[in-house]
Parts: structure tokens; sequence; C-alpha cells
């Protein structure tokens, strides 16, 4: 077991069912529909992966190869894709300008795809 991945999947896991509730309670009446499925996707992916963490991270001593930076670039990835997310979608609340995080979401993504293939590239190896 790995306690830094086991620790960091259920701090996002914690953090994702707060922003849930928040997102499904407190926001509700400030965002439209659109905003809040789109805020709902944020929170689902940080759900995917928290459990891909805990499950990597209590698994840890089958990997023959260090997880160190697979676990900065997953936390990297999710700030940077749910993060960017949240924050398009309660923009609107506090009129902030959008057009320089949207792009950011893309990296995020583009983050947890590449860390995740790399992890599939080690293994095979």
């Amino acid at each position: 077991m790995d306690k830094r991945i086991v620790i960091s999947g259920l701090v996002l896991l914690i953090l994702a069912i707060i922003l849930g509730a928040y997102g499904a309670h407190g926001l509700k009446k400030y965002l439209t529909i659109e905003q809040l499925n789109s805020f709902e996707v944020g929170i689902r992916y940080q759900f995917y992966q928290a459990i891909a963490l805990l499950t990597i991270g209590l698994n840890a001593d089958k990997f023959k190869f260090s997880l160190n930076r697979f676990l900065l670039y997953s936390i990297i990835g999710i700030i940077l894709f749910s993060g960017s997310i949240y924050f398009l979608s309660i923009a609107s609340i506090f009129n902030l300008n959008k057009s320089l995080i949207g792009p950011i979401t893309p990296i995020g993504g583009l983050f947890l795809i590449i860390n995740w293939s790399i992890l599939v590239y080690k293994i095979i190896k």
C-alpha cells in the first residue's frame, strides 16, 4: 500500500462529496440546468479519479516501478480538469471572465489520458 496515493484518493473523494452536495443544494438556485450538469461532470470525473487512486494506492506493492509521477500527474490532471469545470460552471455567479480558464479543461483531460497511458505502458513493459 502507498499511503500518499491512498490519502490523495480519499481527500479527492471527500472533496467530491462536499462539492457534490454543495452543487446539488447550494448552487441550485444560482446556476442554470446546463451549468449544474457541467458542475456534475467535474464531480463525476473527480470521483472516478479518486476511486482509481484508491485502487492503485491499495495495490501499490504489486507494481515494480515508482508511482510518484503517476500520483503527481493524477493530481495535476484532476485539478486542471475538474477544477476548471467547477470554475467555468460558477463563473457567472461572480461575473468572472471564462476565456482564460476554458482551454485548461482539455489540458487537464490530456494530463489524465497521458498519465493512464503511461501506466498501461509501464505495466506491459
